[in-house]
Order: C-alpha cells, then sequence, then structure tokens
C-alpha cells in the first residue's frame, strides 16, 4: 500500500547482516487489527519468526521499534515507542525448544518513536548481525550503517553526548546500549535522552547480540490524518482534559515517585526481597524529600504535559548531578527493596544502572535475591567477591551493579537472572526468588494484593506490573500500548472520549469503546499463542512460594499473605473468562475465530 490516513503505510527493514535497508509495505488490515505499537510489533514478530524457539540472541530474532498512529501528532502525552522483540531472559519450565522464550515489549518514552515517523516510516525492524559494533543512521529515506568500535564500552551518558557531536546535528533522536548490552547482560536495556529505557525483557541485550550499538533518526516529514477538522476538534478536548488541570500538576510535582511513600503505607511496596510490604524509612526516598532536596528541573516527553522526569544535583560522598529518579519502580527497587534509605546513595545507584544499561527493576531484584541469600548463610563473602552485600549498604550495590554489568566474577552469574541464581545456590532459595517466567518482578508486592498477582503470572512477557489486573485492563492497556500514548495520562477520566475521538479522526475508523478493547483483546490472545507455541502451559503461570508462606510483619498489612487455594481458583476463573483451556491455557478455536486469529 502507498498510504493510509494516519500512516505512511511502511515499515523499514534494516539487515546488519548484509548492510542492506528496504521500506516494506504494511498490509492494510494490520493497521486495522493491530493498529501500531504494541500490536503491529507483535503481529510482525509473529509472521517472522514462524518456528518456536528460535535463540532471541541469533541473527534470526526481530528488534522492532514501533510508534502508534498517535507518535508525531501534537496529541498530549503521545511519546511512547514500544519494543518488541523474543525475549532473552524468559523461558518455560519444560519446552521441546532449548531456546524457548516469549515474547517480550518495552515502552519508552522521549522523542524517538515521533521521529521515526517523522522519517516517513511507522516503525523499524532490525534483523541480522553487523561483523563489526556499529550504529545505524536513518536521515528521512537515507539509511547508512557506521562502525562504532571507537565507542565500544562507552557508558550512555557520555555516549549520548558523543554520538550527537558526531552526527553533528541534535535535531538527531537517538537510542543506544551501554556496557552490559554489549556484555549481552539478559536484563539490560535500550537506553534514550538520558533515563528513558526500554528496560523490561532484555531488549539491550537482543541489540547488543547485533553488534547494534546505537540507532540515530531525523526526519522532516508527517502522516495526514483522514478528518482534520475533527482531529482538531477532538485535539483541543484532550488539551483541556490535561494542560493545567491539578491532575497535570501533581505528575510534575512528584512523578511517579509520589507512590514511594503512598504505597509503602498502603502495604503493597516491594521491601526486603519482598519480605515486608511497609518501609519504615520511605519518607526519606519519596516524592517530598526528593522535591524538597533534590530536584530542581521537570521534565518533559514528547508533547506532555505532566513532565513526570525529573533532574536535579545531590552532595556528600554520592554526589552529582542526578539526570532522573528516584522514580516509583527506581525509588523502591534500589531503595525500599533493598533497605536503603540514603537518597543520594539511592541516586547515585540508579544514575550507574542507566550509564551502564542495566534495567533496573530486574538489578534490584537480583541484588535484594543476593542480599537475603547472604544474610541466611546461602553464601559467604567468597561466593560475592569480597562484597559485604548487607541490607542497607550504598556501597555494595554499585560494587555489585559493576560486576553485573561487566559480567564479572560473581556478576557472570547475576547477570542471568534470579531464577538461575537459585539455581545455582540452591537451599530453597527458589522460595524467594522473586520472578515469573524468569523475569523478575516490578515494586508492588502482592502478599496483600492479589490481583496484581493475577498481573504478574498472566502478562505476556512474564512478570509485568504494567499488564493490567484483570481482563478489562490487559486489553485495553494492549490497546493503549498500540496507539503511542503514555499509560499514565490515561488515569484522568475525562480524556477518554477526545482520545478515541482522536484516533478515529487521525486514521478514518471509528473506535468506540468496545472496539478499543476488543483489538487490545486480539493483541494480548496473539500474544499467548506466541508463548503456547513455545512451550509455556499453566505451571508457567506461578508465584513464588514467598507470597503464599511468608506473611508480612510490619505496617498496616501486618499478617498479610496470599491464599494459594483462591490464587488457584482466581487463575481457573481467568482462564475460562479468557476462552483458554483452564488446564493448559491454549486459546480455544471459538476465541480465536471470534478475534479474527484462527487462520494466522
Amino acid at each position: 500500500m502507498s498510504g493510509k490516513a494516519g500512516y505512511h503505510g511502511k515499515i523499514l527493514n534494516i539487515d546488519l547482516s548484509t548492510g542492506r535497508s528496504e521500506a516494506v509495505a504494511i498490509p492494510r488490515e494490520d493497521l486495522d487489527l493491530f493498529v501500531g505499537g504494541q500490536g503491529l510489533g507483535m503481529k510482525i514478530l509473529w509472521d517472522r519468526l514462524k518456528k518456536p524457539g528460535v535463540d532471541p540472541l541469533s541473527p534470526d530474532n526481530l528488534l522492532i521499534f514501533m510508534p502508534g498512529p498517535f507518535s508525531g501528532f501534537p496529541v498530549p502525552s503521545s511519546s511512547r515507542t514500544c519494543v518488541v522483540t523474543k525475549s532473552p531472559i524468559t523461558a518455560p519450565l519444560k519446552s521441546d525448544y532449548p531456546h524457548a522464550s516469549t515474547v517480550t515489549y518495552s515502552n519508552m518514552g522521549g522523542f524517538f518513536g515521533p521521529e521515526i515517523r517523522f522519517a516517513g516510516y511507522d516503525g523499524l525492524v532490525v534483523t541480522g548481525k553487523a561483523k563489526v559494533l556499529s550504529y545505524i543512521v536513518i536521515d528521512d529515506g537515507k539509511v547508512e550503517i557506521r562502525e562504532a568500535t571507537k565507542f565500544k564500552g562507552m557508558r550512555t551518558d557520555p555516549f549520548d553526548k558523543a554520538i550527537l557531536a558526531e552526527l553533528g546535528d541534535r535535531r538527531f533522536k537517538t537510542v543506544y546500549i551501554g556496557p552490559a548490552g554489549e556484555h549481552l547482560v539478559p536484563y539490560s536495556s535500550i537506553i534514550h535522552t538520558a533515563g528513558r529505557a526500554a528496560g523490561r525483557g532484555g531488549a539491550g541485550c537482543v541489540m547488543g547480540s547485533k553488534n547494534l550499538k546505537a540507532i540515530a533518526v531525523r526526519g522532516s516529514g508527517q502522516p495526514g490524518v483522514a478528518d482534520h477538522a475533527g482531529f482538531l476538534a477532538a485535539l483541543e478536548k484532550a488539551r483541556a482534559a490535561l494542560y493545567g488541570t491539578a491532575y497535570a500538576k501533581s505528575w510534575a510535582e512528584q512523578g511517579t515517585a509520589r507512590a514511594i511513600v503512598g504505597n509503602s503505607n498502603a502495604g503493597t511496596e516491594a521491601v526486603r526481597n519482598y519480605r515486608e510490604g511497609t518501609f519504615l524509612e520511605a519518607d526519606k526516598i519519596g516524592g517530598d524529600a526528593a522535591r524538597r532536596d533534590v530536584w530542581v528541573k521537570d521534565i518533559a516527553c514528547y508533547c506532555c504535559p505532566l513532565a513526570c522526569k525529573k533532574s536535579g544535583v545531590t552532595r556528600g560522598k554520592y554526589g552529582g548531578v542526578v539526570h532522573d529518579g528516584p522514580e516509583y519502580e527506581t525509588g523502591v527497587m534500589l531503595g525500599s527493596n533493598l533497605m536503603i534509605s540514603d537518597m543520594p546513595g539511592l541516586l547515585k545507584a540508579i544514575t550507574t544502572l542507566d550509564d551502564l544499561g542495566l534495567d533496573q527493576i530486574s538489578t534490584g531484584n537480583v541484588i535484594g535475591f543476593l542480599m537475603e541469600a547472604y544474610e541466611k548463610g546461602m553464601i559467604d563473602r567468597k561466593f560475592l567477591d569480597g562484597i559485604d552485600l548487607r541490607w542497607g549498604s550504598v556501597d555494595a550495590t554499585l560494587a555489585m551493579i559493576e560486576k553485573i554489568a561487566a559480567r564479572d566474577g560473581v556478576g557472570r552469574l547475576a547477570a542471568k537472572g534470579v531464577a538461575a541464581l537459585s539455581r545455582e545456590i540452591g537451599q530453597g532459595s527458589e522460595k524467594f526468588a522473586i520472578q515469573v517466567k524468569g523475569l523478575e518482578l516490578a515494586a508492588h508486592n502482592i502478599q496483600a494484593n492479589q490481583p496484581r498477582g493475577l498481573s504478574y503470572v498472566t502478562a505476556s512477557r512474564g512478570a509485568c506490573h504494567m499488564s493490567g489486573d484483570d481482563i478489562p485492563m490487559q486489553n485495553r492497556r494492549a490497546m493503549l500500548d498500540s496507539t503511542g500514548m503514555c499509560f499514565f495520562p490515561t488515569f484522568e477520566p475525562a480524556l477518554e472520549e477526545p482520545m478515541l475521538a482522536l484516533l478515529s479522526a487521525i486514521t478514518g475508523r471509528e473506535y468506540d469503546k468496545a472496539e478499543f478493547e476488543k483489538i487490545g483483546e486480539r493483541i494480548f490472545n496473539l500474544e499467548k499463542m506466541f508463548n503456547y507455541r513455545e512451550g509455556f502451559r499453566r505451571e508457567d503461570d506461578r508465584l513464588p512460594d514467598r507470597f503464599f508462606e511468608d506473611a508480612f510483619t510490619v505496617g498496616p498489612k501486618k499478617g498479610a499473605v496470599l491464599d494459594r487455594t483462591r490464587f488457584e481458583a482466581m487463575l481457573t476463573r481467568y482462564y475460562k473468562d479468557r476462552g483458554w483451556d483452564p488446564e493448559t491455557t491454549k486459546p480455544g478455536a471459538a476465541k480465536l475465530k471470534e478475534l479474527g486469529l484462527d487462520l494466522l
């Protein structure tokens, strides 16, 4: 196709093995059925990885950068890019394929997705492997693959400056990996503009396996819209729902860090490797403390009125410029979860992780697991290369971060994640190895929050707090991540009607709430089909024993613990309501036909 309202109608394929690039048409049906972002990325992955068991680190795996139909338009908070690939960290308990793993998708804000659209594409698909470390430059219709060996080992903050200096134009938008991605740490991330990350599921590891240090994009075009007058009218309503409102101001004031104290008070925070739900010193690392002592600037993504990113300066032993954080996930996983209440030390850890290109969530989880194993005498300082990995130790945490990114000594094993660590350590440590399908849990504890436990076990990419706590929420979020819009503004109810109107005006297809959620259901089921084909079954939808056996001992939810029988009954109900086999979790024929997935 030559194009469709709201789209350019083409994807840019880049094969690093051959050095060739080609713009290919997107089938019109795929745009209608899967929209963009997470959905269209999943459809491309499904179509092109036809056989299960492909090694995620082989040249055959796809690294897909997908904005959505909102991207590149002045739609509020529509900065997101979904990175879709086959995960290098997840695995089923049993499979016929040694490299079986889940799909993974990681969603980042910033400016990269809109710039892809300005350059004339609806997405990028990278395959193959370059002979030497390389980077890609896309300048509208011109595509080059350049050698990047001189940047080898460079951390992301200095690299961000160096690549823009080499390109000679700050209008280029870039994504890149750090040393962790180059060393193929399975939970390494892709970084964009200092602190925005596609962190979950190991997209940075896949990028590193392709010998790809960075991608730079600059564009000068834009897709058209189907209904210009309707677009402008809906845009004004969307802006009115957010710009200057109390809701937007609350995000600008503290970002997600406002939840650090709130969730601790509610007993739903990851504390001491998920042993507790309340951190008694949360106020030292929360949003109020950061606003008072650290932050001096609020930073927004493309066309976003929320400005939830922060920067500032800390003093003392761990002092320096802070380009991001604490956010909720980073503040909890490296703060509450490790019993660290030193704000400058916490921010030093956050900055170091971004600079090395490591997922903050998985890394905090791995270190928390090792702290507990060390506390219980399952491992000693010799195992830890001499690091005294005690709860609350900033210096020990920083030392472990460096070890993991370099895959040095104990870092070689720790880089594999908590599932691999628990298999090595044994001694019952699997009970507190906090992961599902190999992916570590996020910063939301669940002894007192059973629905979030359902999200963790049924999400497509492994333990995922963003997937949704029930079926309607899962469907809605899968579709939302296909539009290019950020999740945060959608808590504002007044945005729903203009959001649907904008999508209709841009694409020329009428969207109501039911159609929006139906497309999300189709996307979620296609992800399930991919995982099922890889060998994932009901036994893989399981939580660690900690959540059923270790009741909280402090805080307002003291005594809380999940009931295993009740949780399994909730899972059975979930599968039935999904139209999946409750014994195997295989999507049913009737459901696939209803969603138009029966002939794929």
